[in-house]
């Protein structure tokens, strides 16, 4: 269920590529998170996955922006 840092760096490569915001890369990659929480069987864990990927992107990037900085 970790992929998400691979996910965000597939879509980041997608958007460059294409020329598509980060917003249109965002949910394209949270549709595709979606589709994976319903492959789970269980429906707790399938309803927590649909929940973490159910963030808006603005929310995502006001989360992005409170991290401290790296070095």
């Amino acid at each position: 269920m970790n992929k998400l840092p691979t996910l965000l760096t597939l879509c980041a490569l997608a958007s460059l590529a294409a020329g598509c915001s980060t917003q249109t890369a965002y949910y394209s990659g949270q549709g595709w998170q979606r589709q994976q929480c319903f492959k789970i069987e269980d429906m707790q864990q399938r309803q927590r996955c649909l929940k973490s990927a159910s963030t808006s992107h603005e929310d995502y990037q006001r989360e992005v922006e409170a991290l401290p900085s790296r070095p």
